[in-house]
């Protein structure tokens, strides 16, 4: 017998079946233990912590009434561990969660502690629960995937939750952009500017399609607190992540750009997008068909199949069983 193999046999006839899957476990918490404190008493960087004291002192300047205390400046120690180094990376996944509509600026750590204990926690429900209701020897292998696939599911449900919000959000703008567009024309020609068109189509809109309102709600907060106008609107074509929405904010740079008549522009987009609308609906139409053909085949030729072909096919057995 080989080594490895003596080894296996060895833990489990001193810890049971499950031995190399606890000292794996132990040998994995002894490593995080010995490492956690080392990683925690790292040397801060100085303008980390001039930001930090910063801000710390930009907070305790504030009013009283406008503290809020969020869960999420616990973790404010954790931060080096639960946010992406690369600042690229954080600017990347700080646009992902906006997209799916979670815009606290602990977002995105949130997001990494939530992925960390949904997968410790059912990595540890998983180990137990596999010791307690396994019965005599079982495979290392097995054992090896039944516990740990709750600690993959736990950690991977948090990315499949995020990227669920964000295309629900993106197709719930896509289906009321255009409606949008039509009020905000209205708007503009019944004599309103941009900016309060794009605020009376923010409070409208809000009831039909709350996504698309907080976008329009955000342009609208930006142009008061005196941001240039171009750039909120590139900022709402990423932000919203709808090629729709990008290629509005490129025709309405260009039309303030040029000087061409914003009102003509909104005329034509909006034409574009309600012509888009059908041929959306025509798609999803003529996929329909195939999709009930389909579920015709399905569950209608086997059992006819079975009605037709069944008694003839009992009575060549049973002919063929009286011959022998």
């Amino acid at each position: 017998m080989d080594e490895p193999s003596s080894l296996m046999a060895t833990l489990q006839g001193a810890l049971g079946p499950a031995g190399p899957v606890l000292l794996a476990g132990f040998l994995g918490l002894v490593l995080i233990a010995l490492a956690l404190p080392a990683m925690l008493k790292r040397r801060e960087d100085p303008l980390d912590k001039l930001k930090r004291e910063t801000s710390t002192r930009a907070r305790s300047d504030q009013s009283k009434a406008l503290r809020t205390s969020d869960y999420s400046d616990k973790l404010q120690r954790f931060a080096q561990f639960l946010e992406p180094a690369k600042a690229e990376e954080m600017s990347a996944a700080r646009l992902k969660m906006m997209q799916a509509g979670y815009r606290g600026r602990n977002s995105v750590r949130s997001y990494h502690a939530a992925q960390f204990v949904l997968g410790l926690s059912l990595l540890v429900i998983g180990v137990l629960w596999v010791l307690l209701t396994t019965e005599g020897e079982m495979d290392t292998q097995e054992l090896l995937l039944k516990g740990m696939l709750p600690g993959v599911l736990g950690y991977y449900t948090p990315v499949y939750w995020v990227q669920r919000r964000v295309q629900m959000r993106r197709e719930e703008m896509i289906n009321g952009f255009p409606d949008s567009l039509d009020m905000m024309l209205v708007c503009v020609e019944a004599g309103q500017s941009l900016d309060q068109s794009i605020i009376r189509v923010a409070k409208e809109i809000r009831a039909g399609y709350p996504a698309l309102g907080e976008e329009f709600e955000i342009v609208a907060q930006e142009i008061k607190a005196g941001k240039e106008r171009a750039q909120v609107m590139r900022d709402l074509g990423e932000r919203s992540g709808v090629p729709d929405i990008a290629s509005f904010v490129t025709t309405m740079v260009q039309s303030a750009t040029f000087g061409t008549s914003i009102a003509e522009a909104l005329r034509i987009y909006a034409s574009e997008m309600r012509d888009k609308r059908v041929m959306r609906a025509e798609e999803k139409a003529n996929v329909l068909p195939t999709k009930l053909t389909l579920g015709t085949m399905l569950f209608t030729v086997p059992p006819l199949m079975i009605i037709l072909i069944g008694p003839s096919i009992y009575g060549i057995v049973t002919t063929l069983g009286s011959l022998r």
